[in-house]
Order: C-alpha cells, then structure tokens, then sequence
C-alpha cells in the first residue's frame, strides 16, 4: 500500500475516535510510527490530509451507490439498501465531525455539500425517474420539486445532527423514518405494496 494512502486511512482512524480538532500531525506520526517529517513530505499540512482524506471517502461512496443502484430490483428495494446502509455508518459515526470539518476544515467541508448538491441530487433524480418507469411512483410527480426535498431532507439531517441528538433522539431512527416517509409520499399502490413485503422480510431477519 502506498504511504500516502496509508497516512491517510490511519488518520481517518484516529478523526473517527477524537474528531479532528483534537487530533494534531504529531499525533498522527505517533499512532503511525514514523516522524512528522515523513507526513509532511506527504502533505503541507493538515489541512490538505482531511481534505485528501474526504475526497477519498466520497469516491467510494459514489462506488457504493453505484453498486446499490445495480443490486437492487426496484426503486423501491434501492431506498431500502440505502437505508440500510446509512444506519450501519450512523451507528458508530463521531456526530461532532460534521461540526468540526465545517468549522476548521471549510475546504474539505466544500467537498462534502458539492457532492451533495451534485452526486446525491442526481441519485434521487435517477431513483424517482427509476420508480417511474417502473410503475411504483405516482405519475404525476413532479421530478425536480420532489428530488429538492428529498435533498433538504438530508440537509436537515446533515445540519442538525447534534440537535437530534441532544433530543434523546436515535439518528439512526430518524433517517429511517423520514426516508419512509419519503418513500411512502413517492409510491402508488403498486409501490405501497412492495414496501409491505420488503419490511415484512426485514422483521424475519
């Protein structure tokens, strides 16, 4: 593995455990065992590591949903993957991240709301238009209104994330729930059926 892409996954490590105002380069160089010159042969600063490290992370995501969108039988099944999937990553996430990387981090954090407002906006725009074709979305929806809140939606969530919690609320609960609703919003009847069966398959497991 390259040294860089080695640097990079390690400290993401330690971002994950601490957040990343706390985690300094030498703390990086410690947990590596190597010398902060070796980093810093690698990357200016800090600054460029979290920004590396986030354009990496958001590559894979796109890979991810990519194979999400080609597994799935259905819009409707995709929705569910992508529930699915987003719990398991919220489950064990660092929720201070998101506050962190757009206060000390704003390059970085650019990365994050362009792949939003890029990436995730034409997922929802494929999904609707996938669900649309295949008979379980109402016809008369409007592709373009219904894609942008779908995207406040996940802006709600990205932005008040510490707020939820701070409701004694479980995150993980929430996003499952307005994506349901969501989805419940978005089907037909012939949709609203096949929701039936992938949540009775779901309380089998």
């Amino acid at each position: 593995m390259e040294l860089k892409t080695h640097i990079i996954q390690e400290a993401d490590k330690l971002f994950e455990l601490y957040g990343f105002k706390s985690v300094t380069m030498d703390d990086i160089a410690k947990h590596l065992g190597i010398s902060k010159k070796t980093i810093y042969q690698n990357f200016n600063d800090k600054n460029e590591l979290v920004k590396l490290l986030i354009k990496d992370r958001l590559a894979n995501l796109k890979c991810i949903n990519a194979e999400r969108s080609e597994k799935a039988q259905n819009a409707v099944e995709e929705i569910y993957l992508s529930i699915q999937e987003i719990k398991k990553s919220v489950k064990n996430l660092n929720h201070k991240l998101f506050f962190e990387l757009q206060k000390y981090h704003p390059q970085a954090w650019q990365l994050l709301n362009e792949y939003k407002q890029k990436s995730i906006y034409a997922d929802i725009v494929s999904n609707l238009n996938r669900g649309l074709a295949e008979g379980l979305y109402r016809p008369e929806l409007n592709v373009e209104v219904i894609a942008q809140v779908r995207m406040n939606q996940i802006n709600m969530i990205f932005n008040r994330s510490e707020q939820i919690l701070e409701s004694n609320l479980n995150l993980s609960q929430v996003l499952q729930e307005i994506s349901l609703h969501f989805l419940y919003g978005v089907c037909n009847e012939k949709g609203h059926k096949l929701i039936q069966q992938l949540n009775a398959q779901i309380e089998e497991q």
